[in-house]
């Protein structure tokens, strides 16, 4: 397993990631086994392994406390604050009050003194930058964080970012975590060059496009939306959806290409990301031992120029043939207490 230094930070992490989000109730609920596939994965040679404590309601952070619990000061441990932990107010976000608390709940799930990568989940347009960076950047005086980064974040956000924490003296973010994969490149446009640009590591997610480029998904057959990845999201698969067609379309090309370099479509698809310079390390998701084992073997796949052209004939740099799941949406577009005046200003607007 090849390994590389996560951005500017010295920390050394192998090109693939251990992600969990498939372990614990929304993918596999048996502890045991998951435990299993975590040790697997370290015994492959990962030493990255990323989480979330909304990952199952932190279900998730807690099977990765019960793997780590003899093998901690061999694995370097990111999770994710920000997606809300309860109900009512204040259970999320990225405000001091709960970034403070949340992280104590983390460290108990996961069983843990320390974790080295704490990432904001999603940017939180009510919350002032400032006040996330002094909070993550005080976690790091007091030793319960090693680095900080964002996920999913976009590129003037994260410049922006940047210059506060430049300006106030604070601790700055030292990775993103972005969608990438060969049916999503528009991080290509600005997101990974800006990452470039200020020394920043890359942990990219969702590599197989959530299911499509694993080749159970194929262009005249039967999608059945009854289980798997269909079920927990069927109009992502729904086969009159036009964005389905186009993928399916982009994926018989992309088998070709497979073929053309002697590996398995999801074999081309977790390679694809490391191709770019920016990125570090790739997040792998798998829920059993078997698409541990099946994807683990695109760690020997190395592709060339040719192959590369061939895809971005396919799929044209900085393109999204469909919008990432789970990408975070522009509240200036989605919200529209934020685009529109008042009512009653606008009508006096109109009186003048």
């Amino acid at each position: 397993m090849r390994h590389r230094v996560l951005g500017g930070t010295g920390i050394e992490v192998s090109a693939y990631c251990l992600g969990t989000m498939m372990f614990g109730r929304i993918g596999n609920p048996d502890h045991d086994e998951s435990v299993r596939v975590i040790h697997a994965a370290l015994d492959a040679g990962i030493n990255f392994v990323d989480t979330a404590d909304m990952y199952s309601a932190g279900e998730s952070e807690t099977i990765v406390g019960k793997a780590l619990a003899d093998r901690r000061d061999d694995v370097v441990l990111a999770t994710k604050v920000h997606f809300p932990m309860g109900e009512g107010p204040n259970r999320g976000g990225n405000s001091r009050r709960w970034i403070v608390r949340a992280v104590e709940d983390s460290l108990r799930r996961l069983g843990t003194d320390w974790i080295d990568l704490y990432q904001v989940h999603r940017p939180d347009h009510t919350t002032d930058v400032e006040e996330t960076l002094s909070a993550l950047t005080d976690l790091v005086r007091q030793g319960k964080i090693r680095a900080f980064g964002c996920s999913t974040f976009p590129a003037e956000q994260i410049v922006d970012a940047h210059h506060v924490a430049e300006r106030r003296g604070l601790h700055r973010f030292r990775t993103e975590q972005p969608p990438y994969s060969l049916l999503a490149r528009g991080v290509e446009k600005h997101v990974l060059p800006v990452a470039q640009r200020l020394g920043m590591g890359v942990l990219t997610w969702s590599p197989l496009a959530s299911g499509f480029l694993t080749g159970r998904y194929r262009q005249g057959q039967d999608i059945d939306l009854s289980s798997g990845r269909p079920k927990l999201n069927s109009a992502r698969f729904a086969p009159a959806s036009p964005l389905t067609a186009k993928k399916l379309a982009a994926v018989e090309r992309l088998v070709a290409v497979a073929d053309e370099v002697g590996c398995t479509l999801p074999e081309l698809a977790v390679a694809f990301p490391l191709a770019h310079p920016a990125v570090t390390s790739v997040i792998i998701g798998p829920r059993t031992m078997d698409q541990l084992q099946d994807t683990l073997k695109g760690a020997s796949v190395s592709l060339d120029d040719a192959a590369l052209d061939r895809i971005d004939e396919i799929v044209p740099p900085g393109t999204d043939l469909y919008p990432p799941d789970g990408v975070w949406s522009l509240p200036a577009l989605t919200t529209p207490s934020l685009r529109r005046r008042p009512a009653d200003t606008r009508a006096a607007a109109g009186m003048q």
